[in-house]
């Protein structure tokens, strides 16, 4: 991890270039209601008991940072860590009860698309109600108008009211006005996802584009660690109102990440351990088969060069033969990845048990999987298949995750899995993938 001050691209060292935003030691907070006072006569003898009738939230906690110009700056954390409200202070919606943010130059906000815009009024009129809230002069979105109606491609409606506009049309103006707004600083809280395929498209070639011009510069919130290892040149990570992390883009994704499995694996324990106060097996689980449990070995996020080691935890007191069946299953492309089949992995020790195993991972793209391990035993009456005693899902199961920057993200299998070599017509080799 880095102290935020290095890492440039190879195109832009906006180490060296002026800091733009800085914020110094910033803390917010907000009063939550407790109950309600329905009169004077009720907050009076409120006030006399010393309720207070609400309670202080503190959701950023001692937030510095920097931002430099040319900097496509990344913000990342869990729903209620203080992304938003850190996004509302820069933004100068709120204002710190302690520290300091300082802005150099045109901020743009765009934290929520369409804020702002009327349904009575045609597109036309919504681009001069938008530029004008967002604190430009009419002669300033004069200048950016045709630009805006041109990446929006609506031409032809922009003398229509935006109540006849579908919702993807107006998610296009509202993205558009945001991106060609002529400002210093950018402000784009989870937007990269909007608009069509093909509209998705030439965002991606506009934030590309952005990346190359060093007077401009993008702050960005996201759940999505493809678009922050796409576009970054740095990230953050907020968790619990502080700083978790600041510096490498990759590093800050993958503790992101790491973030999300512990939590839900402390979940999954919590819901665990309140069953078993409840006398209740887990689901999937029985007498017969009252412990069967996947769990990773290392808490990490894998590349497709490592091998995953993870361990199944079982037991089962019962006499005669019994096998473990271990399915992977792709949760962000969905469907069964792999099966070992139902008498691949058969068992010698009864009891409480524990065994070990490893998956390379030198085929899989980028992605999140889950593993599934049922318990079985030959079927008396079907000696080639087997009857289902138990299976570990929901809390019992395993998920982890795989980060390469030699991936892709659309299919399931990396390059690797098919050596595909070009030739001429002579059958000469011209061209291989993979790596």
């Amino acid at each position: 991890m880095q102290n935020g001050k290095s890492s440039a691209t190879s195109e832009y060292n906006y180490a060296e270039a002026p800091v733009v935003l800085s914020a110094e030691h910033v803390s917010k907070s907000f009063r939550l209601p407790t109950e309600q006072a329905t009169g004077l006569k009720q907050a009076f003898i409120n006030w006399t008991k010393g309720i207070k009738g609400y309670k202080m939230q503190q959701v950023l906690k001692d937030v510095s940072f920097e931002v430099h110009q040319g900097e496509f700056f990344g913000i990342v954390g869990r729903n209620g860590g203080g992304k938003s409200t850190l996004l509302k202070l820069i933004s100068q919606i709120y204002y710190p009860e302690s520290g300091k943010i300082t802005v150099k130059g045109k901020l743009v906000p765009f934290i929520e698309l369409g804020v702002g815009f009327n349904p009575e009024l045609t597109g036309r009129e919504n681009v001069y109600l938008n530029g004008a809230l967002l604190g430009f002069t009419t002669e300033q979105i004069d200048a950016m108008y045709d630009d805006i109606v041109e990446f929006a491609e609506l031409e032809e409606f922009m003398d229509q009211k935006l109540k006849n506009y579908s919702s993807g049309m107006q998610v296009r103006l509202a993205f558009s006005v945001a991106i060609k707004a002529q400002g210093d600083i950018l402000v784009l809280d989870e937007v990269l996802a909007v608009g069509d395929e093909a509209f998705q498209r030439k965002c991606n070639d506009f934030f590309t584009e952005i990346r190359r011009d060093p007077t401009k510069t993008v702050i960005l919130v996201t759940h999505d660690m493809g678009s922050v290892k796409k576009y970054c040149t740095r990230a953050m990570m907020i968790q619990d109102g502080r700083v978790a992390a600041i510096g490498d883009k990759n590093s800050v994704a993958d503790q992101y990440t790491l973030a999300n499995l512990q939590v839900e694996r402390e979940k999954e324990a919590k819901r665990r351990a309140e069953a078993v106060e409840r006398g209740e097996y887990p689901n999937g689980l029985n007498a017969a088969c009252p412990v069967l449990r996947t769990y990773p070995l290392e808490d990490r996020v894998y590349t497709s060069s490592d091998t995953f080691r993870f361990a199944v935890d079982y037991q089962y007191d019962e006499p005669g033969d019994f096998y473990l069946a271990i399915a992977v299953h792709d949760i962000r492309r969905g469907g069964i990845t792999y099966d070992t089949g139902a008498k691949v992995l058969k068992m010698k020790d009864h009891g409480r048990q524990t065994v070990y195993f490893e998956m390379p991972l030198n085929l899989f793209n980028n992605g999140e999987f889950r593993l599934f391990t049922s318990l079985r035993t030959p079927s008396p009456t079907e000696p080639n298949n087997t009857d289902l005693v138990a299976v570990a899902i929901d809390d019992n199961a395993c998920t982890f995750a795989i980060r390469d920057p030699r991936n892709r993200d659309y299919a399931l299998l990396n390059d690797t899995a098919m050596m595909i070599t070009q030739t001429d017509a002579e059958g000469r080799p011209l061209k291989r993938n993979g790596r």
